[in-house]
């Protein structure tokens, strides 16, 4: 089932995601139903915040993306991303492994916002998988952006977060009309 995308100015955004200690029969459809709608809009990642449910869950899928190539290495030894895709992140640490490198992103709860961000280039990656099995990987290019995009989500954390000063008093009038439009909504759904 497609979900709808949680906006900016939503209060889930800002929430911690809590851990999933087991891996229930709905987590396991929430899992399908992420991947039904990220794909439906066009994304990479898709974080459980993103449609309204605070946990330590993510969902991600650079198959296909060949202007912006990812790196995967699995115990030491390269390998083809699609050995991980269609990847699912559960509680996922996250520890940068390379040089800071500035790329570009964009965000489902930021329809047609976009900047570049500063980012470790590599990171190294220990979660858990939709199984409930332990996974460690260490990655660049995209699949290091999207990995660290998603989990900042499951932290409370917006690519706004980690915008250049200068780059988000730019998108200010954008990211503000963004921000009312979402509330307003929220208020309308309360009545």
């Amino acid at each position: 089932m497609i979900l709808p995308i949680v906006k900016y100015g939503h209060p889930v955004l800002r929430k911690k995601g809590a851990r999933i200690e087991t891996i229930t029969p709905e987590i396991l459809q929430l899992i399908l139903d992420m991947f039904e709608t990220m794909e439906a809009n066009k994304g990479v990642g898709l974080a459980a915040q993103q449609i309204g449910q605070a946990l330590q869950l993510t969902v991600i899928d650079v198959t296909g993306i060949t202007d912006r190539p990812s790196t995967l290495e699995l115990h030491g030894q390269p390998t083809d991303i699609s050995a991980l895709m269609p990847l699912v992140l559960i509680n996922p640490e996250v520890t940068p492994a390379g040089d800071v490198v500035k790329g570009g992103e964009g965000c489902l709860s930021f329809p047609e916002i976009y900047a570049d961000i500063e980012r470790p280039g590599l990171v190294d990656v220990k979660a858990l998988n939709q199984k409930g099995q332990p996974i460690e990987f260490r990655c660049g290019g995209l699949l290091a952006r999207a990995v660290q995009h998603e989990t900042d989500h499951l932290n409370g954390l917006l690519f706004i977060d980690r915008m250049d000063k200068q780059v988000k008093l730019e998108l200010k009038e954008e990211l503000d009309e963004l921000q009312a439009v979402t509330k307003a909504e929220l208020k309308k759904e309360k009545k």
